[in-house]
């Protein structure tokens, strides 16, 4: 797969591996990762103009306090509008503040370990804020707690759509991205249901089962079941409330994605380039997600590539 500029809609994740004061203390500042993400996505720009968006997942968070945040942005000067409206957020925030990580974390919204960035590039419908990603499916259970965006083109929206209404389903719009995140989140349901019934079937009190599951969630399994009849060329990304991630790519490998990881850091992104100059590391230590495989990261920071759909040409 080359590494040719299309018109594609661009995307980044960053997944912070290492406690939150570490970068604090080794970079000087506690919104690395948020820097991180802006970069990213600067260094993609080419890739869409039409929107741009950023969804973040605090991980550890006590019941009563907001783990997810997002902001999107169709704004003409779409990044720029974006990180202009969050970083207000900090305007108030003393030098202290922004050295101490736990306070940055409980006081503020977009400081977090895992972070979704998209770009969007308007290949169809209007150009309004609702079509930027990161699109989420929300709900009180952390693991069924859904962000995603992606870089796809489906040609059988309507089938995937007509499966939709076969379960039951009601979509309250008839898009690829609508439908693509129900589709997944309806397969993170199912999962979570099982494992549910599994753990509750041994005896486990249902505070147990919540953490249990995230845990346990099967994230190979649920992209193989929710992915079998996507046909297309893709790349989509998703984060899990609990705090588990992953990155699909298409089995015909239409849609590029690569992504870098060390003991601080996984990032992943459209454009090899972009992590390169980002990160700041050669050509080979960035590697090429396999068609057809998923880039899947643990909450507990175990990273692996797992395939979930036939490699074809």
């Amino acid at each position: 797969m080359s590494d040719s500029i299309k018109h594609e809609c661009g995307l980044a994740l960053v997944r912070l591996l290492k406690p939150l004061q570490y970068y604090s203390d080794k970079y000087g500042t506690g919104l690395y990762g948020l820097n991180k993400m802006q970069l990213l996505l600067q260094k993609q720009r080419n890739r869409g103009q039409d929107g741009a968006g950023l969804a973040t997942i605090k991980l550890d968070v006590e019941p009563g306090n907001r783990f997810i945040s997002r902001k999107r942005s169709n704004d003409p000067q779409s990044i720029r509008h974006l990180f202009d409206e969050i970083f207000t957020h900090f305007q108030d925030c003393t030098e202290e503040h922004l050295q101490d990580t736990d306070w940055l974390k409980s006081n503020k919204p977009y400081i977090g370990e895992l972070y979704l960035g998209h770009l969007r590039y308007g290949t169809h419908g209007l150009n309004t804020i609702e079509t930027c990603h990161p699109f989420l499916r929300l709900n009180n259970w952390k693991t069924r707690n859904l962000a995603i965006a992606g870089n796809f083109n489906l040609t059988n929206v309507n089938e995937l759509f007509d499966e939709l209404l076969a379960i039951g389903q009601h979509p309250k719009e008839k898009s690829d991205t609508v439908t693509v995140m129900e589709k997944i989140g309806h397969f993170l349901d199912d999962e979570v249901q099982r494992l549910f019934n599994w753990f509750k079937a041994e005896g486990y009190n249902n505070m147990e089962i919540s953490t249990l599951i995230g845990e346990h969630l099967d994230i190979q399994r649920m992209l193989q079941r929710a992915t079998r009849e996507f046909d297309g060329g893709y790349v989509m990304a998703g984060m899990i409330g609990h705090g588990d991630a992953f990155v699909l790519r298409d089995p015909n490998g239409i849609r590029p994605a690569y992504y870098y990881k060390d003991d601080e850091i996984v990032v992943v992104a459209s454009e090899r380039p972009a992590i390169q100059s980002c990160i700041g590391v050669r050509l080979k230590d960035v590697q090429e997600i396999t068609p057809g495989h998923a880039l899947i990261i643990k909450k507990n920071g175990d990273i692996s590539e797992k395939p979930v759909r036939d490699t074809a040409e």
